[in-house]
């Protein structure tokens, strides 16, 4: 266990799960992640693996089948998964988020059909908001349903779609207008519909399409797709909640969730950087000496391990708000804003340490490399993370003139 990022006060069961779960990246997925990344294949043994240890049901409550976890504990998983392979941190995300929701929206049939089966990893979820043209502007979404008798009728094409291939549980957002008069304001029209499918590309079952995996430039291996309805059909009892016209609401609420994943999964990239910069820099040599014992060097390290410890320390103070119960969307903006630069500027020193071989696919930081950007426009960009931290911090400090 490194020095750097430790967390305090945990209590001894969170102690042995983020063993186990670093244990597990260290013999099973670090030995293989830059080949199979390379090969772009599904890492189907080691989510086998996370099935095995439980991981898929780490925060569904106990009564469900599930472990029954704290946010931070998820979190903590979370960096060290994406210390080994951050692809692995996505395809548990989405899975997470949606669980998520189920249980702080879901009504009680959604929650005995799903949860137990999610605990188990036998359902896998995905969740999906963005379209092709609306990027930040959830409010901008077309996607429709129109109420027929007893079931909804949805259209429309989403995008971005993380496990549209290998989930068959897609929490989908779309607007709504059933019972929501003309000039109601755009978030307050949209359902979210939880919409059952076969696992695979092609029509997974009718209305429903997932066309293939997106080509990537990183976060290669999980599958991510668009996702097109074209009159599918859903009963009026997979609305989540079992009303309609809360969607944005409940997708925020999984969102909040997901910034501080996202902040957990840069703290492990960039830890992960820092651990292949440092001991590169003993093994190279230059001028008769290790770089590591050049000052340049040396301040570089200084820095990447300042950024290392800072990230981690802003990704738990934004976990343990939300599992007190605190409203958390100040710290996950900021804790996910800054982890995700931090991790794009300490891998790009990493970067800079190996040198020329940093720009060969035989070592792991080129890997790294492509990967980090993604983390700087995952669940809301750098800029939608601004204007959400200067529009609360105006709400904190409201000048009374």
């Amino acid at each position: 266990m490194s020095r750097l990022a430790q967390t305090h006060g945990l209590t001894d069961v969170q102690q042995e799960i983020v063993s186990t779960v670093r244990d597990f990246v260290d013999k099973e997925i670090i030995p293989v992640a830059t080949e199979l990344e390379h090969r772009d294949e599904y890492p189907q043994q080691i989510v086998d693996g996370l099935k095995e240890l439980g991981l898929f049901g780490l925060m569904i409550p106990e009564e469900y089948g599930g472990l029954g976890e704290s946010l931070l504990t998820y979190a903590l998983c979370v960096e060290e998964i994406a210390r080994g392979w951050m692809s692995v941190s996505g395809i548990i995300n989405t899975h997470f988020i949606v669980a998520y929701m189920l249980k702080q929206h879901g009504t009680q049939e959604q929650r005995d059909t799903f949860l137990p089966r999610m605990a188990a990893g036998e359902v896998r979820g995905a969740f999906s908001m963005s379209e092709p043209a609306l990027g930040s502007d959830v409010s901008a979404i077309t996607s429709k349903a129109v109420k027929d008798g007893d079931e909804y009728v949805l259209n429309g094409q989403k995008m971005w779609l993380t496990n549209g291939g290998t989930s068959t549980l897609v929490a989908v957002l779309v607007r709504s207008d059933e019972g929501h008069p003309e000039g109601t304001a755009p978030h307050k029209s949209m359902t979210t519909f939880l919409v059952e499918k076969e696992p695979g590309f092609g029509e997974v079952r009718p209305g429903l399409t997932i066309p293939g995996k997106i080509d990537k430039m990183g976060y290669k291996g999980v599958d991510t797709t668009e996702l097109i309805m074209d009159g599918l059909r859903v009963p009026a009892n997979r609305v989540l909640g079992g009303v309609t016209g809360r969607g944005f609401y409940q997708m925020m609420d999984g969102v909040e969730v997901g910034r501080v994943n996202v902040a957990a999964r840069g703290c492990g990239v960039a830890q992960r950087a820092f651990e292949l910069g440092v001991r590169y820099a003993q093994q190279r040599q230059t001028f008769g000496k290790q770089i590591a014992q050049h000052q340049a060097i040396q301040f570089k390290l200084a820095e990447m391990a300042t950024k290392v410890e800072a990230a981690h320390a802003m990704m738990v103070n934004a976990a343990r708000k939300k599992d007190s119960g605190e409203r958390n969307d100040l710290e996950a903006g900021m804790a996910k804003y800054l982890a995700s630069e931090y991790c794009k500027e300490v891998v790009e020193d990493a970067f800079r340490i190996h040198g020329g071989y940093g720009f060969s696919k035989e070592y792991e930081i080129e890997r790294l490399y492509r990967e980090a950007p993604m983390l700087l426009i995952g669940e809301g960009t750098a800029e939608i993370q601004k204007m959400i931290i200067g529009r609360r911090l105006l709400e904190e400090y409201r000048f009374q003139g």
